[in-house]
């Protein structure tokens, strides 16, 4: 499987088993290639490395794969609820969430702590500064590449809470957060301040959020997993498309999307 392919989407399916990580183009929506991995239960979070590899979450089991679907890590475990509870770093560091709080694991194998935090939700790395950005059930801090709390982020300007329970987090280019919130059934965008700028609640009576990606344009892609589908908005959060999962990957339900750092990856579920 070629992990290199421009203007792309990965996907995750399966039928109960095995899953398979695929290849889309994202504007033509059609498969490129794919990968199977046998022995995965439930995918629920996918994180790009490089030259052929990811990183999946299994449960609460990481899993490092290779091109060919073979397992060459599965030593880690992660929160399970399903969360975005792991990324790949601009230095191809991988940090992940469990629950005694944040770790990096360097790319040539080192792991260390970074800081304990047990409300420890979501995680993400910024493609701006580094910085790290952390989500509980009701905040999102800021800390920066080594673990210094640099912002907590939790209520709007007149003091009403942002977030309920956040469960995915990503940053656009122009430094806006967007966090997918299931509780809430929104995905709440703050600008790099903290600043609320406005919720995106679907455009459907029903709406769970659930992982979230953004690409090189600063289009977000946001999986909704009640309406199998992916929807693709602007970093205002208009409307562009959407893709239903059922028709267009054959798939039953689409539960998650990452970033890479020339185009999205996405996970589906048959």
């Amino acid at each position: 499987m070629n992990f290199k392919k421009s203007n792309s989407v990965f996907g995750c399916q399966g039928g109960v088993y095995p899953y398979q990580v695929t290849l889309y183009n994202l504007s033509a929506a059609s498969q490129i290639d794919s990968v199977t991995i046998h022995s995965a239960n439930e995918i629920s979070h996918i994180s790009f490395i490089t030259r052929g590899e990811l990183w999946v979450s299994d449960f609460d089991t990481l899993l490092k794969v290779d091109s060919a679907g073979n397992i060459l890590n599965d030593e880690y475990k992660v929160r399970y609820y399903p969360l975005g509870s792991h990324i790949v770093t601009m230095d191809f560091d991988f940090l992940f969430v469990n629950d005694n709080g944040v770790h990096k694991l360097s790319s040539d194998g080192v792991i260390t702590t970074l800081f304990i935090t047990p409300k420890a939700h979501c995680i993400h790395s910024s493609r701006i500064n580094g910085n790290i950005l952390v989500g509980s059930y009701d905040d999102m801090t800021r800390y920066n590449d080594i673990g210094r709390k640099l912002q907590v982020i939790k209520k709007d300007d007149r003091g009403r809470s942002l977030y309920i329970a956040t469960v995915y987090i990503t940053e656009n280019k122009n430094g806006d957060i967007w966090t997918s919130d299931k509780i809430k059934g929104a995905v709440v965008v703050v600008d790099k301040s903290g600043a609320y700028r406005f919720d995106y609640t679907g455009r459907q009576s029903h709406f769970v959020p659930h992982d979230i990606c953004t690409d090189v344009l600063g289009q977000v892609l946001v999986c909704d997993v009640y309406n199998h589908s992916v929807n693709i908005l602007d970093q205002d959060g208009q409307f562009l498309s959407t893709s239903d999962t059922r028709t267009t990957w054959g798939a039953s339900s689409h539960g998650s999307v990452c970033g890479r750092r020339t185009q999205p990856l996405s996970g589906t579920r048959v």
